[in-house]
């Protein structure tokens, strides 16, 4: 599997925020104790985000024109924000090369909606990849698997209803940001209730997973969110280290081209999360 990873990413925080920079730094010093390619991306131009979101939202961004409390301003922001949408871009084309890849930056992207910034998420990093991706022919039909434990209301809101686009996501219900409740048009949502462990959550995947076989994409487009482990300060499921183990298992047994984007996960395990599921990805 390929890492795509800039450091750059650490450049921005905010005191007492749980999207902090060690959520990627220990993440990164796990996964450079085993063999990867690792490849520095660019900053995406602003053409690939405007294929997802609006003018009206970049100069927001650009300036700190927006109202989300969750999500700050900084001086940065930004191009650092422009810089992890050109990861999840560099992992597309990974992924078509054919090795998998694995956008491991911040800022996350998936609540970003059209026009909206919200949930820490500035640009929709993942959206941004696969819209540059059909808009230039390289691919006709993509999937995108959600298992973040919040709904990714920012991807269903810029793909719903886009033929060539199958969004599926599993996340915890009731929780922020209160979407996903029903399954609608080309989005399929699974609901989980808090508490919800290993074995309910892998059955749901194997129902998604399903659903995705049948869908036939060209390429799969993966939300990785860790922020249902147990010990998640913000959620309330009750996966454990090794299910994202299985969980990368049961995807790569898809066979279908694959890049994975960072989405959530702020428990202090977080490092060991990621590093299980890279394994489970490599050793199926």
């Amino acid at each position: 599997m390929v890492i795509v990873h800039s450091p750059r990413c650490f450049e921005y925080t905010a005191p007492g925020h749980p999207e902090r920079p060690e959520r990627i730094l220990t993440s990164v010093a796990e996964l450079e104790e085993s063999p990867h390619a690792w490849l520095i991306p660019e900053p995406c131009p602003e053409g690939d985000i405007l294929r997802v979101h609006t003018m009206a939202m970049l100069r927001a961004v650009q300036a700190g024109d927006y109202e989300d409390a969750d999500t700050p301003h900084f001086a940065n922001i930004y191009e650092l924000a422009r810089l992890s949408a050109g990861s999840a871009i560099l992992a597309a084309e990974q992924a078509l090369a054919g090795t998998p890849a694995f956008s491991l930056m911040r800022p996350p992207g998936h609540h970003a909606e059209h026009n909206r910034v919200m949930g820490f998420c500035y640009f929709n990093n993942l959206a941004i990849a696969v819209a540059q991706l059909l808009a230039e022919s390289k691919v006709r039909h993509v999937a995108i698997l959600d298992f973040d434990c919040h709904h990714g209301n920012g991807t269903e809101d810029i793909f719903r209803g886009d033929d060539h686009v199958l969004f599926v996501s599993l996340h915890q219900s009731p929780c922020y940001p209160g979407t996903g409740l029903a399954s609608r048009d080309n989005c399929v949502n699974y609901p989980l209730s808090p508490g919800t462990g290993p074995a309910e959550f892998l059955r749901a995947l194997d129902e998604a997973l399903v659903k995705i076989r049948a869908f036939g994409p060209d390429l799969l487009a993966v939300s990785a969110g860790f922020d249902a482990y147990k010990d998640d300060p913000l959620t309330d499921m009750a996966l454990e280290i090794e299910t994202y183990r299985e969980i990368a298992r049961r995807i790569a047994a898809l066979r279908r081209p694959t890049f994975m984007v960072m989405e959530g996960g702020y428990a202090d395990a977080l490092a060991d999360c990621v590093a299980a599921f890279v394994d489970g990805w490599e050793q199926p």
